[in-house]
This record gives C-alpha cells, structure tokens and sequence, in this order.
C-alpha cells in the first residue's frame, strides 16, 4: 500500500523534541518525493523567530525537551549522538522546497507585534488555518504534533 504524496504537518506544541521530530518527519518525506507542508502555530512559532540580540536562533525559546533539558542542550545531546541537529534539519527543510507557514493568528495570540521579524533564512509564508487548509492537497495527510 502506498502512503500519501502530501504531508501537511501542523506543529501547534512547543516542546522541543515534538518540534525536531516534526522537522526530521518533513525533511524525510520531502527527501521522498513528497510535497510537504509545515504549519506552525502557538508555541512552535518560536522556531520562525529571528534571532535574540545575543545571537540565539528562536528555536532555543521553545520549551524543555521531554527530559527536562533545555533546547540548546537537547540539541547537543542529539549531535554528540550524530543524530541531525535542529539547525541541520531546519536547512535540509529549505534545500528541499518544504513549505513552512506561520500562523496569523498563532503569531497575535503569543503576542508578538506586527511585523515581529522571522528568520531571514527560511522563507516563510503568513496566513491562517484557511491558507493552511488550502493549500493541503484533499489526498494528503495532516499530523498534528
């Protein structure tokens, strides 16, 4: 039996570990062939955040990962273990077309300004969960992570 050719992936928790899985899941499947969506919201948004004035990515203001350790300290762990750090699968997402989203709404309900800068690097597209649902193909698959 085939899987979907589409993936849409809603990333509405902000724990670390849940948001590097839902990061490996779409650079895997984009890796396959497969059309792939990424739509954050509530606290995953802080992985779009540009940087702090200490140079931090947003990513690191995501919550404790399932063991309790920090972002940054979670993501060292991974390397050291050689799995692909956060900042590696957010890139291989880029390089392979993967759609990222941010929600409109998400973005108010942390409130953040208008016109909070995203991450320069990651080409994100603004819109609501209309957008979000437009734009997943009716034969795709939708997780919620």
């Amino acid at each position: 039996m085939e899987g979907p050719e589409n993936l849409s992936i809603v990333l509405f928790a902000g724990g670390f570990d849940r948001v590097h899985y839902a990061l490996v899941m779409a650079s895997a499947a984009a890796a396959t062939n497969r059309k792939v969506t990424l739509f954050f919201t509530g606290r995953a948004l802080n992985t779009l955040l540009a940087g702090d004035a200490d140079g931090a990515p947003g990513w690191h203001r995501l919550d404790p990962a399932d063991d309790g350790s920090r972002p940054a300290e979670r993501d060292a762990a991974f390397t050291a273990n050689g799995l692909a750090g956060f900042e590696e699968l957010l890139e291989a997402c880029v390089m392979l077309k993967v759609t990222v989203m941010a929600c409109e709404m998400g973005l108010r309900a942390l409130g953040l300004p208008a016109g909070t800068p995203l991450r320069p690097d990651v080409p994100v597209k603004t819109g609501g969960v209309v957008t979000f649902l437009n734009d997943a193909p009716k034969t795709g698959a939708i997780l919620f992570v």
